[in-house]
């Protein structure tokens, strides 16, 4: 995790659950993470997959798309390329209470880019059920036309999935050819999710 916020509200999310696999959704408190409030959202992660909708979201992260986004279609946000890769990343989430941690390149009009980093992770109903998201994302650089000039692209630049019992499984988005025979060299082996290759490691 590069930037301080993310590893913030991981640490903030790990010590509320403790042994679970992730906190009870009305156990956040919005006052124990005031110093990355306006960076995070909550997603309603159900079905139907195809809109999953922002149940709230910060103060800066709406300026960064220059626009209020609850309510909005999380998966709106991703084009083509990512979109059901994303759609799968979640269906994970709700199923086994897998966290991520994303690097993301978003795109103003000009086409003027900055890397941004997103952690996506599980709250639960109650048991097994993983029905909402506790996510954040924030630039790692912040250049001048940032909330001058909103986000209208962004794509997955790379991808890390850390499960309950902490095995991750890290991938990288690059051009499918390229990324399957690096996958190839570096296991032998990898799972395809959309234009990504999903690779199993072990404990960290």
């Amino acid at each position: 995790m590069k930037h301080r916020h993310t590893r913030h509200l991981h640490t903030y999310w790990s010590d509320l659950r403790g042994e679970a696999a992730a906190p009870l959704r009305g156990a956040i408190e919005p006052g124990d993470i005031r110093e990355v409030l306006g960076d995070t959202f909550i997603l309603e992660n159900a079905p139907p997959a195809a809109h999953i909708p922002f149940r709230l979201a910060g103060t800066r992260l709406c300026a960064l798309y220059g626009r209020e986004l609850k309510s909005r279609s999380f998966l709106g946000l991703w084009g083509d390329t990512d979109i059901d890769a994303m759609a799968t990343l979640l269906q994970a989430i709700a199923g086994d209470a897998a966290a991520a941690v994303l690097g993301v390149e978003t795109f103003n009009e000009r086409g003027q880019s900055v890397p941004s980093e997103m952690i996506l992770l599980p709250l639960s109903r109650g048991g097994r059920l993983y029905d909402r998201v506790l996510g954040l994302m924030v630039p790692i650089e912040r250049p001048y036309w940032l909330g001058l000039h909103p986000i209208i692209r962004q794509t997955i630049t790379s991808l890390r999935l850390i499960w309950p019992d902490e095995r991750p499984a890290l991938a990288r988005a690059v051009a499918p050819a390229v990324h399957a025979s690096v996958a190839s060299a570096a296991l032998g082996s990898g799972r395809r999710r959309g234009h990504l290759v999903v690779l199993d490691g072990g404990r960290q």
